[in-house]
């Protein structure tokens, strides 16, 4: 075995993932090993932050429920091994340290001593190997499960050690075992059939925060862990999340001091309260995205020319202006934090519209000159859907197809997200800072990945397997080069742009940095100053 040092990082550090310039300059996350955000000097300690949330989670089961809504916030509840950290690294979380083996295959992991979760139980490898045996198995229904896949048992070696051994090699194995699906829980948590009921109303995860309350169409209401491990930590007594129903009432509750911060996704909304006394507006680095996914489970999308003249018919540039104005990056084929670091250069990704007359000669050879009506389907409560849906609506009417725009609410969304019955769609979604994790589950043929979109690309599939066992940065990015090629050509998704994170926070509201991928680890940080 090779000895690795505590700290060790791994993966590319995100080049393009630098601070965007400021409306008012906030603090960034420091390069090494601050969790969750950087500590703060002289912080005060108590106090209760009110943040206001326009799109509820569908429920707070980070084992089987994917909505990004619902990460948002269990991130301050459930630990996985590792934290994603905003430089791209993953950092030891509930690991203490751990070692790698020659051949790439076996992780060692030391745990870190004197956790205990919030009901009071101490942490062991026991729960360890539980937790995560328990994503890994797809007849448990985690959305998680996929990327472990190349896993083949997770063992205890003491009551402080855990062994992962792998298939195949997976660079990106460390920012796996973060808390994104999961997080470690007791040993035997889900033998009890009520377990996943009662999950969604109190919390037994290891996180800064415990789950105090969760009212559907009202609150979620978080108490800090008295047992932390983190000694001082978290600043805050509670926090509690507001659900409204839409921007007009979250603007009215912040100036009314109601709410104490917010993230806006409109760019009006932030034209409103831009001269407020007391707010304070702050822009972030995104590894957000939205896109429009084209599901081969849907005629006629199940022909490739039909899904390319739809890309050659986009306009993102129009949708981005309509969406969000300023505060967003046109995408090509990679989220725009990693786009340094792991994109295909922009002027080298095909299909890229807008082209309507390459778009109708396609319609034409697929059989459909005079066009056809389809559905479209928007989220409530992502109000950036509603612009970009008359957008978008719009420029495909130049080719001849109809769109009839379907909103639902986000759980009957999730759920033909997880049948796979897409058919044509909105996303809003954020990626951890690995490609790995981007792409693989996501468009991996079945059963190794979930395919949500019914891509079933033997060769993009492929490449995804050599980019997971790659470790060789040069040769992982040309291997993910090639993937969004073939990604760009045959159309299964388009990115249309990642917002920039935009927060509004009441100036009492200290040290809270907002993470890049839209989840709110930094409440862990954040304090009201007296």
């Amino acid at each position: 075995m090779t000895n690795v040092p505590k700290m060790r990082r791994l993966g590319q550090t995100l080049l393009g993932a630098t601070m965007l310039s400021l409306l008012t300059l906030s603090p960034g996350f420091a390069a090494e090993g601050d969790l969750y955000g950087p500590a703060a000097e002289n912080a005060t300690q108590g106090g209760r932050l009110n943040m206001g949330l326009l799109v509820e989670p569908p429920g707070f089961d980070p084992f089987h429920q994917a909505a990004d809504a619902r990460i948002r916030l269990s991130v301050l509840v459930y630990q996985g091994l590792f934290y994603e950290g905003a430089d791209g690294q993953a950092w030891p979380l509930l690991a203490e340290s751990y070692e790698v083996s020659d051949d790439g295959l076996i992780y060692t992991v030391k745990l870190r001593q004197g956790v205990k979760f919030h009901n009071g139980q101490d942490m062991t490898a026991e729960d360890v190997a539980y937790s995560y045996n328990y994503i890994r198995d797809p007849d448990n229904g985690s959305p998680g499960a996929g990327d472990f896949a190349m896993v083949s048992n997770v063992e205890v070696v003491d009551a402080n050690t855990v062994r992962f051994t792998l298939e195949n090699k997976n660079s990106s194995l460390p920012m796996t075992l973060g808390n994104k699906y999961g997080g470690v829980v007791p040993a035997g948590y889900f033998d009890d059939e009520n377990a996943k009921n009662r999950i969604n109303v109190e919390s037994v995860g290891t996180g800064p925060f415990k789950l105090a309350e969760f009212v559907p169409n009202s609150h979620v209401t978080l108490e800090r862990n008295e047992d932390y491990w983190e000694a001082g930590m978290p600043y805050l007594d509670g926090i509690d999340f507001s659900i409204l129903p839409n921007s007009a009432s979250m603007l009215v509750a912040l100036q009314n001091q109601r709410i104490d911060l917010v993230a806006l996704s409109r760019p009006q909304d932030v034209q409103q309260v831009s001269s407020v006394p007391g707010l304070a507006i702050e822009r972030w680095p995104s590894l957000a995205q939205t896109a429009i996914d084209l599901g081969s489970e849907l005629e006629p999308l199940d022909d490739v020319r039909v899904r390319q003249a739809i890309s050659l018919a986009v306009d993102k540039s129009e949708i981005t202006q309509a969406s969000v104005g300023e505060y967003g990056t046109v995408l090509g084929t990679m989220v725009s934090g990693m786009q340094e670091s792991w994109g295909l250069p922009l002027d080298e990704v095909p299909m890229q519209g807008p082209d309507i007359e390459r778009a109708k000669e396609l319609m034409a050879e697929a059989g459909h000159a005079d066009g056809f009506s389809m559905t479209l389907t928007s989220i409530n409560g992502y109000d950036w859907m509603d612009p970009a849906s008359v957008t978008l609506r719009e420029q495909l009417a130049q080719i001849g197809i109809t769109l009839d725009i379907q909103r639902v609410d986000l759980g009957v969304w999730v759920n033909n997200f997880r049948s796979s019955q897409m058919g044509f769609t909105f996303n809003d979604w954020a990626s951890q800072p690995d490609p790995n994790l981007l792409f693989y589950r996501h468009f991996h043929q079945k059963p190794d990945g979930a395919d949500f979109r019914n891509w079933d690309n033997a060769e993009a599939s492929a490449l995804l397997d050599q980019g997971r066992e790659e470790s060789d940065p040069e040769k992982r990015r040309e291997i993910y080069n090639e993937f969004q090629t073939i990604m760009a050509e045959t159309v299964p998704t388009i990115m249309l742009y990642s917002p920039d994170h935009v927060t509004v926070r009441s100036e009492k509201v200290q040290n809270f940095s907002q993470h890049p991928t839209g989840w709110y680890f930094g409440l862990a940080r954040t304090y009201i100053e007296d």
